[in-house]
């Protein structure tokens, strides 16, 4: 599709190109028409009671002058001519642009105005798409909205019902008091982590991410996330292998940011992995360009959820919400910090892993 700058230059070359052929054949004809007029007085003897005697006597007399006149009436008429057309390929554009928020489908232009129209009704195309994709960004939010408001009521009447029960029943043995108030902080706990996902929405929508860029080390970094991990990977008896080649890497980032990116890679491939098997790290470094790889063995996500994991609030499992999952927020927050670093992430998922890609330049 042509930019604008070329669309520009093709209508007014076809315009002026136009203007022009008119101009020559205009030229052509009067050409003719002078020969035509000149043979005529030539092979006729004029008397003076003639019609047309003393009017065609002048013109012979003045041929120049009349040339001239012609020409230049000529011109100024073919000038208002076109000048009157650019002036409605203008109206029609106008009113084209006023179709477009009216909710019009196709714009129809003139043929001299093809591009246009083309350019036209791409925009319509991009302005269509950009209003689904918000109405359905705006749907997955307010369903993972119900989805939470209907999670936090269930910690919360679990945390009330056994606090009662501590509260109201005296007698009960120290046993039970500790399941209790064991099961009401674990509930407690998943409270805050609801509470944290409606303040990592607002934060989400409401603030734009800068980047304080310095040197750090690539394998101190992801062994160090990798190790506040272990509780859950023992959790579902899972281990970590991290290769980082070459080992002593160094690259220039914003390493809060940056850690924010694998934690969250890391936190997917946990909850998503088989139990008892291995979640692979690699992070390798070509020429100026670093590639890392976060593999796992599980359910493999389908192609059409594939395409679609990094938008907001998009969840593959919206089912998990209520057995600790995210607010589907996570990956959308990873692709656009990669992205402020200049970098690409993207996934693939077949035969049973999946494996999310990273790029980025030191």
């Amino acid at each position: 599709m042509k930019n604008k700058v070329d669309i520009k230059r093709t209508i007014l070359s076809r315009f002026f190109g136009k203007m022009f052929r008119a101009g020559v054949i205009y030229i052509l004809v009067l050409i003719v028409g002078l020969f035509w007029a000149k043979s005529m007085l030539e092979r006729r003897t004029w008397q003076t009671w003639d019609t047309f005697y003393w009017q065609l006597h002048w013109i012979q007399d003045n041929q120049v002058v009349c040339v001239v006149l012609l020409f230049l009436a000529g011109i100024l008429l073919l000038g208002i001519f076109y000048w009157i057309r650019l002036l409605n390929y203008f109206q029609k554009v106008m009113d084209a642009m006023e179709q477009i928020p009216a909710g019009e489908s196709q714009i129809h232009l003139p043929k001299d105005l093809i591009e246009v129209e083309y350019y036209m009704n791409r925009i319509i195309g991009d302005i269509r798409r950009n209003e689904q994709l918000a109405r359905e960004a705006e749907q997955r939010k307010n369903d993972l909205v119900v989805y939470l408001a209907h999670d936090l009521k269930t910690p919360l009447t679990s945390v009330i019902g056994y606090l009662t029960l501590l509260t109201e029943e005296r007698q009960i043995s120290p046993e039970l008091q500790e399941k209790y108030l064991s099961i009401s902080l674990e509930k407690a706990e998943r409270l805050e982590e609801l509470i944290n996902e409606f303040f990592e929405i607002t934060r989400f929508n409401l603030t734009h991410l800068e980047l304080e860029k310095t040197s750090v080390s690539l394998k101190m970094m992801l062994e160090q996330i990798v190790y506040e991990f272990q509780p859950m990977l023992a959790e579902k008896q899972l281990t970590c292998e991290l290769v980082v080649e070459p080992a002593d890497m160094k690259f220039l980032c914003d390493s809060d940011k940056m850690q924010r990116v694998f934690d969250n890679l890391l936190r997917n491939a946990v909850f998503y992995s088989e139990e008892k098997s291995v979640i692979h790290i690699k992070a390798t470094r070509q020429d100026e360009k670093i590639k890392i790889q976060v593999k796992n063995t599980g359910t493999e996500i389908p192609k059409e959820k594939l395409e679609r994991i990094f938008e907001q609030f998009f969840r593959v499992d919206k089912a998990r919400s209520s057995r600790g999952g995210g607010a589907g927020l996570g990956l959308a927050i990873a692709k656009e910090i990669v992205e402020l670093h200049q970098g690409k992430i993207w996934a693939e998922s077949q035969q049973g892993k999946t494996c999310f890609f990273i790029e980025l330049y030191s």
